[in-house]
């Protein structure tokens, strides 16, 4: 499978005069077996998603309506994803920082997850952060 590191992937698309279709598979298409599911949606534009990381999960997020930006750091630099394709997603391995911002109308982030929900994974102080992954 691809790198542990930040990246996007591309999904397999099949155009048809119908509309587009395209498929994503646990271990196929992600680096993972996908546990939960869950989408991000009615943000007014303007408005961004505050920062977290995990310290186990890591996460695939598709663009499947609208676009947003995805600003990661890994505690060395951020790297800014423009997301507004259905047909790609971005790979965010776990303990990398994550923001969402730049929302356009109608815009769905859909998130896939290698963990169910555990409000114990996640990391929300910026400063905790830096610490865990030996940068403060």
């Amino acid at each position: 499978m691809e790198s542990k590191k930040p990246h996007i992937i591309q999904l397999p698309k099949i155009s048809d005069p119908r509309g587009n279709l395209s498929i994503v598979e646990s271990e196929q298409h992600v680096p993972f077996d996908i546990k939960r599911a869950y989408w991000i949606y009615d943000v007014p534009s303007g408005m961004h998603r505050d920062g977290h990381a995990f310290h186990t999960q890591d996460e695939f997020i598709i663009a499947m309506s609208g676009s947003f930006d995805v600003i990661l750091n890994d505690g060395n630099g951020e790297q800014r994803f423009h997301m507004n394709r259905a047909y790609y997603g971005l790979y965010v391995p776990r303990m990398t920082w994550r923001k969402i911002d730049n929302f356009s109308n109608n815009s769905v982030v859909y998130v896939l997850s290698s963990e169910k929900y555990d409000p114990a994974d996640y990391i929300e102080n910026y400063d905790e952060y830096l610490k865990l992954v030996g940068k403060k």
